[in-house]
């Protein structure tokens, strides 16, 4: 039977009692391939200056690979969203993961033949792998009951400390897995960062199924099969009309974009003031713990206090971590601890402006808004993190934390002028008086899809 004009050729929706079933294994497929595209990234991304150095033959232009990188995860977002708007998440997730993993061939094809602008290019393709590890947060959201909607974003968060803490550990044992080989050893980890990416792909291709936006498109109803209304351009429209959604995207880009400036230059601060790079990496590694590890516990304050309290909570904290930072000097513990709350703000940012922005906006633009979402807040983040090394050497590391500061407080008068017309939302789960509670807006009321 052929599909009605303008719909999708989608399953019939689950029966409730299939739907928690359902939303269990969707969220553990995600887990798994964040844990996996989690460690592919930062296996080689530590190594990245290293190889551009090696192969421009300058330290001036070290920090080129890292920018194409984060350029190339801000430039596949609205792509990536428009397949997925058309076709669901495992089109998307599996064509972004397969994008990064030429890239890393790429990578190491330039290493090899010392060519630095075909090393930027694959560091550009190599960020749509950073790109789908960002998208899958919102395809655990899909099908979780509006109530737990953050938790479900949170967990897939947390997956990705698995990754961010093994990964730059593995890069020296892939390094010298090339040992003696035609490839250079500091191009070893992209040899290993494809295969990782080509083996997420295929887990998302043969496990994520059905595919979770499609299915809560199903739920959501007939309106929501049709292709009106789901364009990119739709997207824009949609948060344009709700203030809630302009709230979450001001959220998720500043709290981004200041976490990423401030921390960037930290490392040379550190060792401005004495620090060895022992220290530099525990003081790091606090700060990708308070970035990941406590994510579950921001998913239930999100969902328990609303989205808008937890908002004010990552201002709270980036503003507590930029004044330590930026005022430690010389006591390193100080700067330990305001880069752990830095993380810890970002990872409350993160979460509940990603809940607040899903619930914010019709079922059919979702997929389009999400996408333009992870492009404002990658753009930005890049943006900062250059500026922050025209700060640091016209001003100081104080300042660059001022200046970070200062980012917040549009986030915090944006949150607080919403919470005060809209109160009951800012006390509950954040979700709009008369929207489902179910996995996506239209859909039957749902017990638990995510427990």
């Amino acid at each position: 039977m052929s599909a009605a004009p303008g719909t999708d050729r989608t399953a019939a929706p689950p029966a409730p009692a299939d739907l928690a079933r359902l939303q269990r294994r969707t969220s553990a497929v995600l887990i798994a391939s964040q844990v996996l595209g989690g460690l592919g990234v930062p296996i080689s991304i530590a190594l990245a200056p290293v190889l551009a150095t090696e192969v421009s033959g300058t330290e001036a232009l070290s920090g080129l690979a890292s920018t194409a990188s984060v350029i190339g995860t801000a430039l596949i977002s609205l792509p990536l969203a428009a397949l997925m708007t058309a076709r669901g998440r495992r089109p998307g997730l599996v064509l972004a993961y397969a994008i990064g993993a030429a890239g890393a061939a790429l990578v190491v094809l330039a290493a090899t033949v010392r060519s630095l602008p075909l090393l930027l290019l694959g560091m550009a393709a190599f960020g749509a792998a950073s790109s789908a590890n960002l998208q899958a947060r919102f395809a655990a959201a899909d099908l979780a009951a509006a109530d737990r909607r953050a938790r479900a974003i949170s967990v897939v968060v947390w997956a990705s400390t698995i990754g961010a803490v093994l990964g730059p550990n593995l890069s020296a044992p892939a390094s010298r897995s090339f040992a003696g080989t035609s490839i250079p050893q500091t191009a070893g980890p992209f040899v290993w960062a494809a295969a990782v990416f080509l083996l997420t792909g295929a887990l998302i291709a043969v496990l994520l199924r059905p595919d979770p936006l499609l299915t809560a498109r199903a739920l959501a109803g007939p309106e929501a099969q049709t292709r009106e209304g789901r364009s990119l351009r739709a997207g824009f429209a949609a948060v344009k009309a709700s203030p809630r959604a302009r709230l979450a995207l001001v959220t998720v880009t500043v709290s981004h974009t200041t976490m990423v400036s401030i921390m960037i230059m930290t490392p040379m601060d550190l060792g401005h003031h004495g620090a060895g790079l022992e220290l530099i990496g525990l003081v790091i590694s606090g700060h990708i713990a308070g970035m990941f590890a406590f994510s579950p516990a921001m998913g239930f304050l999100a969902d328990r206090l609303g989205r808008l309290s937890v908002i004010g909570l990552a201002a709270g904290l980036l503003s507590v971590a930029a004044l330590l930072a930026g005022t430690a000097g010389p006591s390193h513990g100080q700067s330990a601890l305001g880069l752990f709350l830095l993380g810890l703000g970002w990872s409350a940012g993160m979460v509940s402006g990603s809940a607040l922005l899903t619930d914010s906006v019709p079922q059919p633009a979702r997929a389009a808004v999400q996408g333009l979402s992870d492009l404002t807040m990658n753009a930005a983040a890049g943006l900062g993190g250059a500026a922050a090394g025209l700060v640091m050497a016209r001003a100081s590391y104080g300042w660059l934390n001022a200046i970070g500061a200062g980012l917040l407080l549009p986030m915090a008068a944006l949150a607080l002028f919403t919470a005060r017309r809209h109160p009951a939302q800012a006390a509950g789960s954040g979700v709009p008086s008369g929207s489902a509670s179910g996995p996506s807006a239209g859909a039957a009321p749902s017990k638990d899809v995510s427990s």
